[in-house]
């Protein structure tokens, strides 16, 4: 198997002396829907931005690579395979639906016409259609989530981030979004997802890790991390 993520030895302090990420070891396979599980501040936010570019590090603190690219001295390739559907809402509000897909699409060297048939496959996908000439501001809170994946989606990335893709949304649309998820990672897209819903996890995913103070404290299937247990029990043990 490929590994569409190999993480080791990842650090990262911030200025002021938070230490955010302490040596994590993290090994994806391809076409794997995984879970990253921990606490807010426990460091899934800062290994995520790190991984798409958004936050910079140090050679020297570890390496991570994208489907074989070395995001410190390949970045640009690492870049173009990944999706990142972040947690919060980021799109420019008065712009029209499609267009923030669209101009997504410009970002990766996309035209329009190029963009056009994957375009119109998320708006449908996504239940976007009848709002593609709406702007952000007229959209419900479950709506602008959907525009984050469809956005995410636009360049057919081959790995995709989901940090915290079903909050605030009611439990009839999260059930419509691991519908989609599920079909997308059955296609061939290797998928992390975190989430403080864990029976989430627990529906989607094959693996977790478990993540606190900046370390992963427990990785494998969900029956090697529960051993028996509920996962809630032995997650709040971890996190505690």
């Amino acid at each position: 198997m490929k590994h569409a993520l190999n993480i080791t030895n990842l650090r990262k302090t911030y200025e002021g002396g938070k230490q955010a990420l302490k040596g994590v070891d993290l090994l994806i396979e391809e076409g794997e829907f995984f879970a990253l599980l921990g606490p807010n501040g426990a460091g899934k936010t800062t290994l995520i931005s790190i991984t798409c570019g958004l936050v910079q590090k140090n050679p020297e603190d570890g390496k991570v690579f994208v489907q074989g690219h070395n995001i410190d001295t390949d970045g640009d390739n690492a870049k173009v395979n990944i999706g990142l559907v972040p947690q919060e809402f980021n799109a420019d509000i008065f712009t029209k639906v499609e267009d923030i897909l669209y101009i997504q699409a410009g970002y990766y060297g996309i035209s329009r016409k190029e963009a056009k048939e994957q375009v119109e496959m998320l708006l449908e996908k996504l239940s976007l259609k009848e709002k593609r000439k709406s702007t952000p501001m007229e959209l419900s809170g479950g709506m602008k989530r959907r525009l984050l994946i469809a956005r995410a989606l636009v360049h057919k990335p081959t790995f995709l981030f989901l940090d915290e893709p079903t909050a605030g949304i009611d439990v009839e649309l999260r059930h419509e979004m691991w519908k989609f998820l599920q079909e997308l990672n059955k296609s061939g897209v290797t998928i992390v997802l975190t989430t403080h819903y864990l029976e989430e996890a627990e529906k989607l995913c094959k693996r977790i890790a478990i993540i606190a103070h900046g370390e992963i404290k427990r990785l494998g299937t969900m029956e090697e991390v529960c051993n028996g247990r509920k996962l809630e029990e032995v997650y709040l043990e971890i996190t505690k």
